[in-house]
């Protein structure tokens, strides 16, 4: 777990509770960083945990949003507009509790990286953080999501491994082509991003950076 205070805060959506991990570094003077998870974990995969602590020390607030799926203790995800109401429905809260300051950057990994790229336009996010977007699901590039990050309006970086068999690196590059603003970071692993998370955070925050210098 990260190694700074956390603090749980549940919110009531559409489809159940929800719950919001918010981290404090330094009181959200950057800004506000919001991730959300996977389909297949929680808001403790490794890679969230080590973007959350390395943004914090750079004096992001950042908050870890909990499906209501998750919070009901369900295996499996709910459909992409219940994961994109329960989402938007946390934004609200915070934004209304003023827990929102500063820039907001709207993220993720996998699943919850879609929920961020889906909802970016219509939060006002000032940038998206996608963490092994999953292009499409393996073996069928067909199935491809390309229309989801295209579609995102803001500085968009997508952070994919190596070995990603939900699409690699340069598969997402393609797909961004002439996108204005977008970029992707080729790191180290599959579609967990758990082989060297150090890396993965230090992508993010290069980024971010960028982001705030803009």
């Amino acid at each position: 777990m990260t190694g700074f205070d956390v603090t749980g805060l549940g919110v009531e959506t559409p489809h159940g509770p929800a719950r919001a991990h918010v981290t404090d570094g330094g009181g959200g003077t950057t800004g506000t960083l919001v991730l959300g998870h996977g389909a297949g974990g929680g808001v403790e995969s490794v890679d969230l945990v080590a973007v959350t602590d390395e943004a914090a020390r750079a004096g992001w607030r950042v908050v870890r949003v909990e499906q209501p799926w998750r919070v009901a203790g369900k295996r499996i995800a709910t459909a992409p507009p219940t994961l994109d109401a329960g989402w938007s429905a946390v934004l609200d809260r915070l934004r209304a509790d003023d827990v929102l300051t500063g820039p907001l950057v709207l993220g993720g990994r996998s699943a919850g990286a879609r929920v961020a790229c889906r909802t970016a336009a219509a939060q006002g996010a000032a940038g998206v953080l996608a963490l092994a977007f999953p292009l499409h699901p393996p073996g069928r590039p067909e199935k491809s999501r390309a229309d989801e990050l295209t579609a995102v309006p803001v500085p968009l970086v997508v952070v994919q491994g190596e070995t990603d068999a939900f699409g690699g690196p340069a598969d997402v590059a393609a797909v961004l082509t002439g996108q204005a603003g977008a970029s992707v970071y080729a790191v180290p692993g599959d579609h967990s991003l758990k082989r060297n998370v150090d890396i993965v955070a230090a992508a993010a925050m290069s980024w971010l950076d960028d982001l705030v210098a803009r």
